[in-house]
């Protein structure tokens, strides 16, 4: 009997050794993220100004900076719900969408806009905008979507496939397409001045042929410019699993590649699911293809909760997961560097968790997150596209009913209070 109390005072007493070391660990995990250094941010609930004319925005869908930090957006005028439009119907007084790109100065000023103009093609669904270095506008499309609705209206919008899920059967609407290959209309990237002068385009509506296909893309997700190649990159990922990179003065093809640098296919890849192996192949959407300026590619697979770097040819050179048991739209939406010439810090937009990871991206670490889901300023609901300026700042937009784009002001280097911060409401309105 006393034998056995023995044991019992034994166990419990190992039992609350045990408890206090793990609540000893958890606090020096704490300690250790609380300790060290990263950039903070806070936002700014004034920015962008309201827009003129009774704008409103729908899903906002693209964002890039150019080089006088003007920040470029590009949304879904179609995605806007009826009772967000009455002006269009001569309904109300209010409101009517927003022309399909904007562009606002660092005060948040509409400085230029535009939409479709006819004779050539337009996306079903708008998805991704970048800016090169001569500073013309590049416009990706993610439609699957029979082309020809009136700009604006309802039917523009055309929603992409279920994220993770298996390719729809072989399209039936015009195009070629290689047997069991969904053809997708926005299978081109287009080219503007900033004025919205058309400039041409890359590939073709109806065109691609699949992952193979050396003149279309299919179902592009986002578009980069590397100045140091003079190429662009384009995340070719709703309809294809790769990233594909074109000359963007011939438009020409110029290499693409799949997961691990591999030659990339068209499998159908199951739903993902946490704690299986690593697919061979990227899921559908391949959601950005980021370059930074010592010459890597990363890239978001989206839904499979993980980032892939690359050099510049293609060649594989790690992966890095994140939030893993995430499931639906993933973790890895779209990926922004600081501006510092080493570009030590990497910002990880996680539209599903409404936060954005800060990772030392040299170390591939990640230091802290911070932002929540929600309505109110330095909150998001399905945070997907963001960039930087020269200043530092982060912006980001908001896609489904979120319609919106936010500004972060850089404060500087400080150290990190969380592991997670929350939203960074501006420390002097309480």
């Amino acid at each position: 009997m006393r034998r056995n109390l023995y044991v019992g005072v034994a166990v419990l007493t190992l039992a609350t050794a045990l408890g206090a070391g793990s609540m000893l660990l958890g606090k020096q995990a704490t300690v250790q993220a609380a300790g060290e250094q990263a950039p903070k941010f806070e936002v700014d609930p004034f920015w962008p100004k309201p827009l003129p004319n009774g704008w409103v925005l729908g899903q906002t869908i693209g964002l890039a900076v150019d080089a006088q930090d003007n920040v470029w957006i590009v949304h879904r005028p179609g995605s806007l719900e009826a009772k967000e439009s009455y002006l269009t119907r001569k309904e109300a007084d209010c409101c009517t969408a927003a022309p399909d790109v904007l562009a606002f100065d660092a005060n948040g000023n509409v400085i230029q806009h535009w939409s479709k103009v006819e004779g050539h093609d337009w996306p079903t669904s708008n998805h991704g905008i970048t800016v090169d270095s001569k500073g013309n506008i590049w416009l990706g499309g993610n439609g699957a979507g029979q082309p020809g609705p009136a700009p604006g209206s309802a039917a523009q919008f055309a929603p992409p496939p279920a994220r993770g899920a298996a390719p729809a059967p072989v399209s039936d609407y015009p195009g070629a397409a290689a047997p069991g290959v969904r053809t997708y209309h926005d299978s081109f990237i287009l080219k503007f001045s900033k004025t919205g002068q058309y400039l041409g385009q890359i590939g073709k509506a109806n065109g691609s042929k699949g992952s193979m296909d050396n003149d279309n893309v299919r179902g592009v997700a986002q578009i980069r410019f590397d100045p140091k190649t003079n190429e662009l990159i384009a995340a070719d990922g709703y309809g294809n699993h790769r990233v594909s990179v074109w000359d963007p003065d011939t438009l020409k093809f110029k290499r693409a590649w799949g997961a691990y640098g591999k030659p990339p296919t068209d499998d159908t890849l199951p739903p993902y699911q946490p704690g299986q192996p690593p697919p061979q192949q990227f899921r559908n959407p391949v959601h950005c293809a980021q370059p930074s300026k010592d010459g890597l590619i990363y890239v978001c697979d989206r839904v499979s909760d993980r980032l892939q770097v690359f050099k510049a040819d293609g060649t594989y050179v790690s992966e890095t997961f994140l939030e893993t048991n995430t499931k639906g739209d993933g973790s890895v939406w779209e990926i922004a560097f600081s501006r510092d010439p080493q570009e030590k810090y990497m910002y990880v937009a996680d539209g599903a968790n409404h936060k954005i990871h800060v990772f030392d991206r040299l170390a591939m670490k990640e230091i802290y997150s911070f932002g929540s889901g929600g309505r109110q300023p330095g909150e998001w609901y399905a945070l997907h596209s963001i960039a930087t300026d020269s200043k530092g700042n982060i912006y980001t937009t908001e896609t489904y009913r979120g319609q919106r784009v936010q500004k972060f002001t850089y404060k500087g280097i400080a150290a990190v209070t969380a592991p997670h911060e929350g939203a960074p409401w501006p420390a002097n309105r309480k």
